[in-house]
C-alpha cells in the first residue's frame, strides 16, 4: 500500500477488530523525523520514543529531531544519512526506535495481533528494522518482493540476543566476494541484551515455487504465506518468462503466474489470499480454496485510518463514485525493477508532465542498489538519479527510462513531502491494487468515508 499507508492508526484500527494488523516497516526512520519536525500532532510518537528502553537514545532523538508547532512553510525537512552497509550509530539508533515506536502504538491499548511488512529488496536496514519492532513485541513478520530465506534465521538469532547477519546482493560481486549486513544486540545496548519473543514469520510469495523454496530453504522456521496475485497494490512479482506487454504498455500475466494451492497446501503451512480479495465473498472463496483467510490492502488503504493524505483519498473515492479510476501496472516505475501499481491520478507523479517536470535526484536512497566499484569497494546507485550520476557509478542509461522516485512520491502521499533547494514540492505516487475502482462500495449511504471497521464489517458480512 505504500510508505507509511498502513501505519500504527490503521493496524490498531484492524487489530481492535479481532483481525491482524499490520504496519508497514518501509520508511519508518524519516517518518518518524518528519513527523516530530511537524510538531509530532497528539504527542503520539513522542510518547512511544519516550517508551523505549533506552531513555538517553530516546530523548536524543527528542531533541535532535522535535520541533516545538512544527516547522515553518516551505522549510525543508531534514535529512538522515543514506543506508549503506556500514550504518552510522545515530542511524543506527534511529532506525531501531523508530520501528520500537511504530509497533508500541500499534499494540497500544489492545491484546490483539500486529505484524509488520518489510521488502526483501530494501536490504541495508532489515536488522535493525527487524530488531525495533522486536523490541515492541511484534507477533508477525511479512516479507516479500524476493526469496527471504534468511529472515527466519536472523528472526531466531535476535530473539536470543545473538548478532544476525543477511548477506547484501551487491550488484557486480565477485564469485568469491560476500558482502552483509550485521546487527549485534550486545554491541547495540553495550551490555547483556534482553531474550525477546520471536515473531512468527509469513512469507509473501506469488508462486509455487517460491512456496517451496522457503519452505525446505529457509535458514529457521517459516509459519505460512501470503500467496499475492498480480491485482494486489504496490509492488507485483514479474511475470513469468519474458515480458509481455499490452497495447497500452502494462505486463501480462498468464496461467503460468497462477499458483498451485494444491501444491502450496500440501506443504503443511498456513496460506492467506492476497490480491482482490478484499470484496464480499472472496473470504468464503479463499476458505474454500484451503487458505486460513485473506490479506486486504487497497480497500483499507483509503479509510479513515490509513495514512493517506486526505485530501487523495477523498479524490480517489469521487474517483471511484464516477467510475473513473484507472490503476495501472507500470512495469519500469519503480527503480527495484519490479511492475508498480499506480493510481492514475491528478496532480501526481503519474502524470507524464509531471514526471517530466521533476527534477532528478536521490536524497532518501532506500531503493539504492549496492554496486562493487573497481577497487573492491562499494557504492550505490538508483535508476531514479540524475542520468549522468547512475551511468557514471556503471549504471546503463535505458535503466533510467520512465524510472520515478518512488521514496519521495509515496513519503508525499502521506502528506509530508519534502521541499527541494529549488523550491518545489515533491509531488504523490499513489500505488494501489486494481480494486481502487471499488472503494466506493464501502461508504454508507450519506457519508464522504468510511473506517477500518466498515471494511471488516462489510467482508464478514
Amino acid at each position: 500500500m505504500g510508505v507509511g499507508v498502513s501505519g500504527w492508526h490503521l493496524a490498531q484500527a484492524v487489530a481492535r477488530t479481532g483481525n491482524m494488523g499490520v504496519v508497514a516497516g518501509t520508511a519508518l526512520s524519516t517518518i518518524l523525523v518528519r513527523t516530530l519536525q511537524s510538531g509530532d500532532p497528539g504527542g503520539h510518537l513522542r510518547r512511544a520514543v519516550s517508551a523505549f528502553p533506552s531513555p538517553d537514545m530516546a530523548q536524543a532523538i527528542l531533541n535532535r529531531y522535535f520541533v516545538e508547532d512544527g516547522r515553518s512553510k516551505g522549510e525543508p525537512f531534514s535529512l538522515t544519512a543514506l543506508p549503506s552497509l556500514t550504518f552510522s550509530r545515530k542511524l543506527l539508533e534511529l532506525t531501531v526506535v523508530a520501528n520500537f515506536a511504530e509497533v508500541f502504538l500499534a499494540k497500544e491499548g489492545h491484546d490483539g495481533l500486529i505484524g509488520i511488512n518489510l521488502l526483501e529488496k530494501i536490504q541495508l536496514p532489515t536488522l535493525p528494522s527487524l530488531y525495533g519492532a522486536m523490541l515492541a513485541g511484534v507477533d508477525y513478520v511479512l516479507m516479500g518482493a524476493g526469496i527471504p530465506r534468511a529472515i527466519p534465521g536472523a528472526l531466531d538469532c535476535l530473539a536470543r540476543g545473538d548478532a544476525a547477519e543477511l548477506k547484501i546482493d551487491v550488484l557486480g560481486a565477485l564469485p568469491d566476494e560476500r558482502f552483509v549486513s550485521s546487527f549485534d544486540p550486545s554491541d547495540f545496548w553495550k551490555a547483556t541484551p534482553p531474550e525477546l519473543k520471536r515473531p512468527k514469520f509469513l512469507g509473501i510469495v506469488s508462486s509455487t515455487a517460491l512456496a517451496t523454496t522457503l519452505a525446505n530453504k529457509a535458514s529457521g522456521r517459516v509459519d505460512g504465506f501470503i500467496i499475492e496475485g498480480p491485482t494486489a497494490g504496490g509492488h507485483n512479482a514479474p511475470p513469468r518468462g519474458s515480458m509481455q506487454l499490452t497495447d497500452d504498455g502494462q505486463p501480462v500475466y498468464g496461467t503460468r503466474d497462477a499458483p498451485d494451492l494444491d501444491k502450496i497446501g500440501a506443504l503443511g503451512l498456513p496460506f492467506w489470499m492476497a490480491g482482490s480479495y478484499g470484496r464480499p465473498g472472496r473470504l468464503k472463496e479463499a476458505l474454500a480454496l484451503g487458505a486460513t483467510g485473506v490479506q486486504v490492502g487497497t480497500p483499507f488503504a483509503f479509510c479513515e485510518e490509513s495514512g493517506i493524505d486526505p485530501d487523495i483519498k477523498r479524490k480517489a473515492l469521487r474517483m471511484s463514485q464516477r467510475g473513473e479510476t484507472l490503476v495501472f501496472t507500470d512495469p519500469v516505475a519503480s527503480p527495484t525493477g519490479f511492475p508498480l501499481k499506480v493510481l492514475k491520478m491528478e496532480g501526481t507523479l503519474s502524470e507524464d508532465a509531471n514526471y517530466r517536470e521533476r527534477s532528478r535526484l536521490c536524497d532518501l536512497g532506500y531503493l539504492r542498489s549496492p554496486y562493487r566499484k573497481l577497487d573492491g569497494s562499494v557504492g550505490y546507485r538508483c535508476p531514479g538519479e540524475p542520468v549522468e550520476d547512475y551511468v557514471r557509478k556503471g549504471g546503463k542509461p535505458e535503466d533510467t527510462v520512465g524510472r520515478k522516485c518512488v521514496c519521495n512520491g509515496l513519503l508525499a502521499t502521506m502528506g509530508i513531502a519534502q521541499t527541494q533547494k529549488d523550491g518545489t514540492t515533491e509531488l504523490p505516487l499513489v500505488t494501489a491494487g486494481d480494486d481502487a475502482a471499488r472503494i466506493a462500495e464501502f461508504l454508507s449511504p450519506g457519508n464522504e468515508s468510511y473506517t477500518a471497521a466498515d471494511v471488516v464489517a462489510r467482508l464478514l458480512r
